[in-house]
């Protein structure tokens, strides 16, 4: 690691309100201004060049049942340093990270409240604010609980905004794309689908937000490293457009409970006047601590098939029985009629291990391995599963030889039914049985209403669980991927075994909802994304859900090949082939992408994009000399050209493009496909033609001399 930290420091001791401290940028782009009102109020504002992005805001921390830190303040000492280092993320998208920033602290004092100091800090970045409060250990605070944080985001118009919902307990919502006047969350996309749901007020959103204004500046405001806090959504002000944090509160309507020394996540400004350049951004990886893991030689990116997808369109079951009323404590198993429609059986598991093992993947998900399922969708209860005890079949002595045998790796599937005091009760046993069956990664999920009662997936308590699960799989060398949590705040840095999480509209919405609109999947890079990987489960080939039942309306809202471009465009170190194998072994030629497609980066580049609209991604395998490249649109047709130059000179390689047929479309005609494979170099340009809904994979490997007789030069 190259690190190179520059510090200077200045302290200045006044007593009254002062005039504005300022810092710019490494390269000058950002400027960054603090001041206090004549009130002793903390504001600020942020500029990009000569463009305002945040107008004068105000900044502070409500406290329960004691003065609250948000006036009659002094500057007590500004503290300045210059920070330069470069360090290399265990996965990710690029080999290397530059963390570049310069950083203002300040320290208020409240002279009327016994002398308080809360520190302010902020770290501005060439493209993007972080900022958060600090409370220093001292003697004239120490427990106290915040009843609201005061920060606001002062916009400079009517800006465009890319949107969901403010919710307390989910994230799965589609976007909207509306100007801020035009927000109304209870009109926003249709939710019904939605099982828990807490939406805040019809001026409510969610973060991460993304913004455009009309002179042409994009804006992502989020949080990064989300720990031992709410989760902060966004009230919106349409008359001043100004934003302001509301908190996730508790069961009796706090917000946080906190003990000095403490610190809140950081706030984030992501700011550029190119879209390219915002979903380049590492400003909230760089706010996030380096990994607590010494030795992360377990911790493995990979692709995986499951049990999963079929149980979505209605092949199968996640429950053995339908019979109710099952307790887990007393019910004798053997003495249960099955309803034959039970997915996770050994021999249909077997089936996913020999796919997997002959296709070159690494894990096989098993969801409704074990008992617990018929007797818990919609019941707020507290013991459904013990993640420990299989139907009677499934056989987990069997499975595991047989996995090993193969050279494969079951996944596990924790569904806690939200019921999180009973997961957090049984965790060690359940991570004890993984590691005794060769299990080396397991997918959480949270859907329900959470237990303990009246908390919420976004709250302060849930918060601090995700965080237990992430330190708790780590001490038995276990990766996870969490299902229906919080939103990513950038913790894979600090905790590299949580690998992904959902926290969004997954493509699973697809097999039986009105589903994702086309512009969903070009929309989620600069929202969701922005935080961290998203399991999105792409690359289902089998469009319409009829196929499976006449009955079934519902499909994927896309072309296949665009299916193939999300494992390019949505990043993710841990991607699963979603589809059924069967499918796949009728479309062997589309599904060689997802068997080549790396899932771990040495080089990223952004080619082109535009949020709801399109975009275009190019990256390198790590430690190969291959490139992938994904191109996907909304629901309109588009065509671009896409430079190689990303390649190095003089260099031939093999491009095999995955694409549209002419007459393919998202609803008309999804199935429709066509490859062609030709040789390419840095000066080749490939001309894309994306159908309504589609989009375009590309691979491009190093040809040999055999490759250069055999194919001819792109044209």
């Amino acid at each position: 690691m190259k690190h190179c930290p520059t510090f200077f420091f200045l302290l200045v001791f006044v007593w009254t309100a002062c005039h504005a401290q300022n810092i710019l940028s490494p390269a000058g782009r950002l400027m960054l201004s603090f001041s206090l009102q004549a009130g002793g109020e903390p504001t600020y504002r942020l500029s990009f060049g000569t463009k305002p992005v945040i107008q004068t805001s105000r900044l502070g921390i409500a406290l329960r049942d004691r003065p609250s830190f948000d006036k009659g303040f002094v500057i007590a000492a500004v503290d300045t340093l210059t920070y330069d280092e470069t360090w290399e993320p265990i996965w990710g998208e690029v080999r290397r990270i530059r963390n570049h920033y310069r950083e203002m602290a300040i320290t208020l004092e409240q002279p009327v409240f016994s002398h308080r100091r809360m520190v302010i800090r902020f770290r501005l970045y060439d493209d993007g604010l972080g900022f958060r409060y600090e409370f220093p250990l001292q003697q004239n605070i120490d427990y106290f609980t915040v009843s609201d944080e005061l920060t606001q985001f002062a916009l400079t118009g009517d800006h465009t905004a890319f949107w969901i919902p403010g919710d307390y307990d989910t994230n799965e919502y589609a976007y909207t794309t509306s100007t801020l006047t035009a927000i109304d969350a209870a009109k926003g996309r249709a939710a019904d689908e939605i099982f828990a749901k807490t939406p805040i007020g019809r001026n409510a959103v969610q973060t991460p937000l993304l913004l455009k204004t009309a002179d042409g500046l994009y804006i992502n405001l989020h949080e990064a490293a989300l720990i031992d806090y709410p989760a902060m959504n966004l009230t919106v002000n349409q008359e001043t457009f100004v934003l302001s944090s509301h908190l996730v509160p508790d069961a009796v309507g706090n917000k946080a409970y906190l003990q000095t020394p403490a610190r809140t996540p950081w706030r984030t400004i992501i700011v550029s006047n190119r879209a390219e350049d915002l979903l380049a951004s590492k400003v909230i990886l760089n706010l996030n601590e380096p990994s607590v893991i010494g030795d992360a030689g377990w911790i493995k990116p990979q692709k995986y098939v499951g049990v999963w997808w079929e149980l979505h369109v209605g092949k199968t079951t996640w429950n053995y029985s339908d019979t109710s009323n099952l307790k887990l404590r007393d019910t004798d198993w053997s003495g249960v009629t099955p309803n034959g429609k039970h997915g996770a059986t050994t021999a249909r598991v077997k089936r996913y291990i020999d796919f997997a093992a002959e296709h070159g993947f690494r894990g096989v998900l098993v969801e409704g391995w074990n008992v617990g399922w018929e007797d818990w969708f919609g019941k707020w209860k507290e013991e459904v599963f013990d993640f420990v005890t299989p139907y009677p079949d499934f056989d987990v002595e069997e499975l595991s030889r047989y996995a090993e045998n193969k050279g494969v790796k079951l996944i596990m599937h924790h569904e806690t039914s939200a019921a999180v005091t009973n997961y957090e009760r049984r965790m060690d046993d359940a991570y004890r049985f993984m590691k005794k069956h060769g299990y080396e990664a397991v997918k959480t999920g949270y859907v329900g209403r959470i237990i303990p009662r009246g908390e919420h997936h976004d709250g302060q308590w849930m918060v601090n669980h995700y965080v237990r699960v992430a330190e708790k799989t780590a001490q038995y060398r276990i990766m996870v991927n969490m299902h229906e949590p919080v939103r990513p705040t950038g913790l894979h840095r600090t905790y590299p075994n949580w690998l992904a999480c959902e926290a969004a509209r997954g493509n699973e919405f697809n097999a039986w909802s009105h589903g994702n609109p086309p512009e969903h999947e070009t929309i989620l890079p600069f929202t969701r994304l922005m935080g961290g990987p998203m399991d999105y489960t792409p690359g289902i080939f089998q469009i319409r859900m009829d196929y499976y039942d006449p009955n079934r309306n519902a499909q994927v809202h896309t072309t296949l090949t665009k299916q193939l471009a999300l494992y390019v465009t949505l990043y993710s170190p841990l991607q699963m082939a979603a589809d059924l194998p069967e499918n796949y072994e009728r479309f062997p030629d589309a599904f060689q992408f997802i068997k080549d497609v790396a899932v771990d980066w040495d080089d990223t580049k952004i080619i082109a994009a535009e949020p709801g609209e399109y975009l275009t991604i190019a990256r390198k395998a790590k430690d190969k000399d291959e490139w992938f490249v994904g191109a996907i649109t909304d629901e309109q047709p588009r065509s671009s050209k896409v430079r190689l130059d990303f390649l190095p000179p003089n260099r031939w390689y093999v491009a095999t493009i995955y694409a549209d047929a002419p007459d393919a479309h998202w609803e008309e005609n999804p199935m429709a496909y066509r490859i062609h494979t030709a040789l390419a170099n840095n000066r080749t340009v490939l001309e894309i033609r994306l159908a309504p809904g589609g989009g375009t994979a590309v691979s491009l490997s190093p040809a040999t001399a055999d490759d250069r007789k055999k194919w001819k030069e792109y044209k």
